[in-house]
């Protein structure tokens, strides 16, 4: 199998690290070769972060080039537009349609892009775009975004449903695991 690339990108605190690990922890129980990169980026001051997770047969390196990703997860949508040119042209992205204000907009230099998903299908890019916070809440807590995310990604992977519930029980504290099932199925069923 030729190797596939996904890009988890977001502002920092958003989850994205638990996100690529739960990723990698599926992909390498499924008998993948997997390489997950750190975090990079501002991730404990709210800055734009970026986790690459690469697998296949054997992967060599964490690193993901410009137009290389298969797919663009995005915690946040001004981060999607900002990453999409590392999308390989029939690549897909997976946005959360939230917008968290980056320092130029909090400053009053800068205004939010308008109509980012139009703006992302304009340019041929394929957007699955949802409220990723509105089901995370639904869910039970705004932090589980990035399950819900993942939950939207199960739809794009050849994986047995009960694989991905058996990676979040492996990663997920016990106490938590019943809201992150329903904020996977959210996602999923979203």
């Amino acid at each position: 199998m030729e190797t596939k690339n996904v890009m988890i990108v977001g502002v920092g605190g958003q989850g994205s690290l638990l996100a690529s690990k739960l990723l990698g922890k599926l992909l390498l129980d499924a008998g993948y070769d997997v390489k997950v990169s750190e975090v990079h980026g501002m991730s404990q001051r709210g800055g734009s972060v970026v986790t690459y997770v690469r697998y296949g047969d054997k992967v060599y390196s964490p690193v993901i080039d410009k137009g290389e990703a298969d797919y663009i997860v995005s915690f946040e949508l001004l981060e999607a537009a900002r990453w999409m040119e590392w999308l390989k042209p029939d690549g897909q992205i997976v946005t959360n349609i939230q917008q968290i204000d980056p320092m130029p907009v909090i400053t009053g230099a800068m205004q939010y892009p308008e109509d980012l998903v139009k703006h992302m299908k304009d340019a041929g890019v394929k957007v699955d775009a949802l409220d990723c916070l509105a089901l995370a809440e639904e869910a039970g807590s705004a932090k589980a975004v990035n399950i819900v995310l993942m939950g939207r990604l199960s739809h794009y992977f050849d994986m047995p449903r009960d694989a991905w519930m058996r990676t979040l029980e492996a990663m997920v504290p016990p106490k938590f695991l019943e809201m992150n099932r329903k904020a996977f199925e959210l996602g999923e069923n979203a």
